[in-house]
């Protein structure tokens, strides 16, 4: 069991809040609505995963940085994890882009 890309996942997303909450591009915008979005989009993409599993197009493979922790078959900790940091990155970009192109600083 190692915690090497569980705890790269979770510095990046330290990184993340601390971009969000420097320039307030989305949790610390609109903590509701940004929760909202967080949970449907986290949630579409589990669903994506969990149709890709059934089809066995993804499978979780062996790796010796993960914690082996299942969520579900073939679900690995470390991809919901990744799949909140992809989720609130892209809402990150979107509230930079969306200031930007309001004529306010990124």
């Amino acid at each position: 069991m190692s915690l090497a890309y569980l705890a790269a996942l979770l510095l990046a997303l330290a990184c993340m809040v601390a971009c969000d909450r420097r320039w307030r591009l989305f949790f610390f915008a609109d903590a509701r609505r940004a929760a909202l979005v967080l949970v449907a989009g986290v949630a579409y993409f589990l669903a994506w995963d969990a149709v890709g599993i059934a089809f066995d197009v993804f499978f979780r493979g062996d790796s010796p940085y993960q914690t082996g922790v299942l969520l579900a078959p073939e679900l690995p900790l470390e991809e919901v994890v990744f799949l909140v940091l992809l989720s609130y990155l892209t809402m990150n970009l979107y509230g930079a882009a969306a200031r930007r192109l309001r004529g306010g600083a990124a």
